[in-house]
């Protein structure tokens, strides 16, 4: 096989010349062994198959020590590691436990998988984790065993940074209570159901019936000095719902109504934020109605250490522009620190963070890569760059402040290496004596000790698998090797390691990235047919850059069926510049275009690849995905299945389509929808969707169903009437047997079995 760079090649002359070329071979039977196989790389099982697969740490006695969790030969056990003598060893024998657990509660528990959530060890011999929502104590050199309820805070009060004052609300009015005195004091008057106080709209908030409560929300924040408050109304008065029917009540013959405020790209009638000051010495109200937001943008503005200020970022609706802001919390001044502005959109989610001598460090897409800045408090002017060059800065993981050095993770800055994998660095803060701390050629995931003396770096490549070690911070020093991944399990069985390989996009000269897989039982002799798996949401990278996530998707369990399965990055996608994120802009419609090029590209120097043969899935946005791609490429695609799909944007939640499709709503809307180009479907489609999915509406798909009907299209269609919007995903459940069978028959052209039940699967 050439994994090297593939030269593009016209689509339909490789397919005819594919379909002459070579003679198709016919695979074996479906058989629940085929099932079986599949099923083996559900995460929930393989996840059990491979040992020592990550060092996740929870730091404890001063950084001394860390613990973590792993799977091994001998079932889930529980380590420690000493960060001076890097001695690693089990912290306790799990079948005492197991025991002890048995007599204090009549549990029967495998001591090979115990549900705990290890959290350490204290003077050698005191074990402590997490069960059943209480904290667990076991003195293992007393054999005593003793627990206690997890202090949970009440979500419904706050208390002031001096202990003197409870804030709470009743009748969607904030009040404050004096806890030396006992005095109440009503801060808010105007509060009545729609326009209330001191709280916030979640997501999920579901309301049973039209006129019912929603679930209680509170949210305030106490001035350093708990002199005042800041916090927000929510107003909810202008704003409309959207609707689901719940069938899923076994008790019940008629369906309950739920109901959710779910603003839509373009509406205006949106639940609303208003910012509010409430100053107890005063007993005043402050509206700071200039910064009012929707919820979907909602408002980031946090107190000064002297209480005399709150600042934070405030964007516009559209996300064209965002300033950083500085509110005095007397006056209600606002200053206006630095502004930023695209013609597509911003990054909403800028790496901030203020520093004690009136400089704050920025991340900043204008050069074109996210970088990073130092910048003036007082005139929001740049003093320096931190970091320059054509690479993208992830994160900031670590400041010391005294020092000034900042420790950041960045990816595409190494030459000749994949652009999507991340690295450590250590930079000053005058932009001088860059250091690269995690040399591998892998994608390096870190975690940080609280005090900065240590890093766990985890690294591999999905053809790689993870080794462990332990850093000094300081120097990037690798102290120790923790572990290194253990594949025997799988190579046992047969498990080929994913092909990364890179192709050439749409716009003939970007190099992008992507990966196949392949059955255990792959033959090389064999022709097969191709599945892709999409989500090409511009926030986020679907393709799996290390080995865990290569092995945990969707994608192995889907190629042990009989299928070599690919995943694509293709132009307009997240982690890369801006330029390269620019191209899906207005044109979320287009993504799967980039996965034609590269699979054809890949079909062109893999004759075992029957192009002739192509399917897609997806879930969520990549349910949209699915369908569009079955539509715009409706000879290449012969089978699809769309779950959960946001078939049309203006459907969609707001912020989301809004800030990647433009605000406000115009005619790419319309024509990049599923629902008014579903006369083009020409091969088999799937559409699924839960019932109660408040995330995704259902509604999209019965829209996008409807005009299929009216089109004469024929198509098939699965409703979870109890699921929400989480359904099909790796670990396995009723609807995975669904999509794999949708391809079996339609795609393979096997006959998959009837009524079968998937082993570990409910």
């Amino acid at each position: 096989m050439n994994h090297s760079r593939i030269l593009p090649s016209p689509i339909y002359f490789l397919s005819i010349c594919f379909a002459l070329g070579i003679t198709s071979f016919s695979f074996g039977q479906i058989t629940e062994a085929t099932y079986e196989r599949a099923a083996y790389f559900l995460t929930d099982h393989i996840q059990k198959e491979v040992y020592h697969l990550e060092v996740i740490p929870t730091w404890i006695e001063g950084e001394q020590l860390f613990a973590h969790t792993a799977f091994t030969e001998k079932g889930k056990r529980f380590f420690i590691t000493h960060s001076t003598t890097f001695e690693t060893k089990e912290a306790f024998d799990p079948e005492l436990l197991s025991d002890l657990l048995k007599e204090k509660t009549g549990e029967n528990l495998d001591s090979k998988d115990l549900p705990i959530q290890f959290t350490g060890v204290r003077n050698s011999h005191i074990v402590t984790f997490r069960w059943r929502n209480q904290d667990w104590v076991w003195n293992t050199k007393e054999n005593t065993l003793s627990s206690l309820p997890i202090n949970s805070r009440n979500e419904l009060e706050s208390f002031s940074p001096d202990r003197k004052w409870k804030a709470f609300t009743r009748n969607y009015n904030l009040y404050v209570l004096n806890l030396e005195t006992g005095a109440e004091i009503q801060l808010s008057t105007q509060g009545k159901k729609g326009l209330e106080y001191a709280s916030y709209y979640g997501w999920s908030d579901l309301i049973e019936g039209e006129n019912g409560e929603r679930p209680d929300r509170f949210m305030v924040q106490w001035s350093p000095d708990s002199k005042k408050i800041f916090t927000q109304i929510v107003d909810l008065r202008l704003a409309e719902k959207m609707y689901l029917l719940d069938f899923s009540k076994e008790e019940k013959f008629r369906p309950d109504l739920l109901s959710y405020y779910r603003g839509s790209p373009g509406d205006s009638t949106v639940v609303m934020y208003i910012p509010v000051i409430f100053d107890l010495e005063k007993k005043e109200e402050k509206r700071i109605l200039a910064l009012s937001a929707p919820h979907f943008i909602g408002i980031q503005l946090r107190w000064s250490e002297d209480s005399q200020s709150l600042s934070g970022f405030h964007f516009p609706r559209g996300y064209k522009e965002f300033h950083l802001l500085e509110v005095g919390a007397e006056t209600l001044a606002i200053r206006k620190i630095y502004t930023e502005t695209s013609p597509t959109h911003i990054n909403r989610e800028n790496i901030f963070r203020k520093l004690r001598n009136d400089q704050f460090i920025l991340g900043s897409e204008k050069s074109g890569w996210n970088q990073l800045y130092l910048m003036d408090w007082k005139t929001g002017k740049e003093i320096q760059p931190i970091t320059t060059g054509e690479y993208v800065v992830n994160k900031l993981s670590y400041l010391d402040e005294v020092n000034g050095i900042l420790y950041f993770e960045a990816s595409g800055k190494e030459p000749g290496r994949n652009p999507y994998f991340n690295h450590l660095y250590r930079v000053k803060l005058d932009g001088t004596d860059l250091q690269l701390l995690t040399p591998e050629d892998a994608f390096h995931e870190i975690s940080i000790s609280p005090n900065g003396r240590f890093a766990v770096d985890n690294f591999s490549k999905v053809n790689q698998p993870t080794q462990s070690v332990l850093l000094d911070l300081s120097g990037g020093k690798q102290l120790a090797k923790i572990s290194q991944t253990d594949i025997s399990n799988l190579t046992r069985k047969g498990y080929q390691f994913p092909v990364p390989f890179t192709a050439i996009a749409k716009d003939q000269k970007t190099e992008i990235h992507a990966v196949y897989f392949f059955p255990t039982t792959f033959d090389p002799k064999k022709k097969y047919p191709i599945i892709d798996y999409t989500y090409t949401g511009p926030h986020t990278s679907t393709l799996p850059k290390t080995f865990k996530a290569g092995l945990m998707g969707h994608q192995q369990p889907m190629a042990e069926l009989g299928f070599v399965v690919v995943t694509v990055d293709g132009l307009g996608g997240f982690g890369r510049s801006k330029a390269f994120a620019d191209v899906s802009y207005r044109n979320l419609g287009d993504g799967t275009t980039d996965h034609v090029l590269a699979i054809t590209q890949l079909a062109s120097k893999n004759r075992f690849l029957d192009i002739t043969r192509v399917g897609i899935f997806g879930h969520s946005a990549g349910g949209y995905d699915a369908a569009r791609a079955m539509l715009l490429h409706s000879d290449f695609y012969k089978v699809g299945v769309a779950s959960a799909g946001d078939h049309d944007f203006r459907m969609e939640k707001a912020w989301w389509p809004e800030m990647y499709m433009g605000y406000p709503v115009e005619d790419y809307y319309h024509e990049q929808s599923n629902i008014t180009n579903a006369s083009k479907l020409k091969g088999h489609l799937l559409l699924a969707h839960g019932g109660i999915d408040e995330n995704v509406n259902p509604s999209a798909t019965f829209k996008f169903a409807e005009e299929l009907i009216k089109a004469g299209k024929d198509f098939d269609l699965f409703i979870w009437p109890s699921r929400a919007h989480s359904f099909g995903r790796p670990p396995g459940d009723y609807f995975t047997k669904k999509r794999w069978d949708y391809f079996i028959e339609h795609l393979l052209g096997q006959k998959p079995l009837r009524h079968y039940q998937i082993p570990g699967i409910n």
